[in-house]
């Protein structure tokens, strides 16, 4: 049998320099709490417990498995539980701003869930690492969290992807929410409504309530006018909340957009 080999090309290094001042395991809640300027960037993966980073006039959550970046520049500084962990490779260099723009990583982007799997290796990386191969274990686990942080970017454009269309296709299900969906998706509803959240901006019940109300739009429009009947019809089991949620959405009442109807 023939062998395979794999050969994977790899672009010519860009000349920019890229200087990794520490990597640090955290658990002294008194460190945690004291507020600074940081000189460096910062990539946190929280280990265990839970609480908030501070970071300018931005209260950040956290818990475990969670990777964040902070920026040169920031005021910094944590409100920990009982236990809490968390680790941090500082750096700085004109590679560091290629990399943020390369990965889209930013102020407004700067929260990704789902490393859980990436804390043992942080942690043996740093317990192993000498004085003499320290440099070189931490830059190579930063590069190597970059490199992760593009796949999970990946795996949650294809998440929305595929909660849009379970949404789009059974949203007539009175049933249907986000734990169904994770149901269906085999992930943990918490981990699909914060990233659903993350990406479009908007919780996952304010974009099915919004589904619903157009398709409910669409039945008054096309000469359905029983309010019970377009309620059922557009996945709400429920007639009077229906009616409070198009309220909302649309700004009158299912009965006056009807007459609306029936005088244009």
């Amino acid at each position: 049998m023939k062998n395979k080999n794999i050969c994977k090309f790899i672009s010519p290094s860009m000349p920019d320099t890229l200087s990794v001042s520490c990597f640090v395991l955290e658990s002294n809640i008194e460190t945690m709490s004291k507020k600074g300027i940081l000189d460096e960037h910062r990539v946190i993966l929280t280990v265990q417990g839970e609480g908030n980073f501070n970071i300018d006039d931005s209260k950040v959550q956290f818990s475990a498995g969670n990777l964040i970046f902070a920026f040169s520049g920031e005021i910094f500084s944590a409100e920990c539980s009982e236990g809490c962990q968390y680790m941090y490779i500082s750096f700085a260099g004109p590679r560091a701003e290629s990399l943020f723009k390369r990965f889209d990583i930013g102020k407004s982007n700067r929260v990704f869930s789902g490393f859980d799997s990436m804390i043992p290796f942080w942690k043996e990386s740093l317990s192993r690492a000498s004085v003499q191969t320290i440099d070189l274990a931490s830059e190579s686990i930063l590069l190597y969290t970059f490199s992760r942080v593009f796949g999970n970017l990946n795996e949650r454009n294809s998440l929305i992807s595929k909660i849009v269309e379970i949404s789009e296709e059974n949203f007539t299900d009175p049933d249907l929410s986000i734990t169904s969906i994770a149901e269906m998706l085999a992930y943990n509803p918490k981990y699909l409504s914060h990233v659903f959240k993350e990406k479009t901006g908007s919780t996952y019940s304010e974009y099915l309530r919004s589904l619903r109300i157009k398709f409910a739009i669409s039945l008054f429009d096309h000469g359905i006018d029983s309010v019970k009947n377009v309620a059922i019809l557009s996945g709400f089991s429920d007639p009077l909340y229906f009616s409070e949620v198009f309220k909302k959405n649309i700004g009158v009442s299912p009965k006056d957009y009807k007459k609306r109807i029936d005088k244009s």
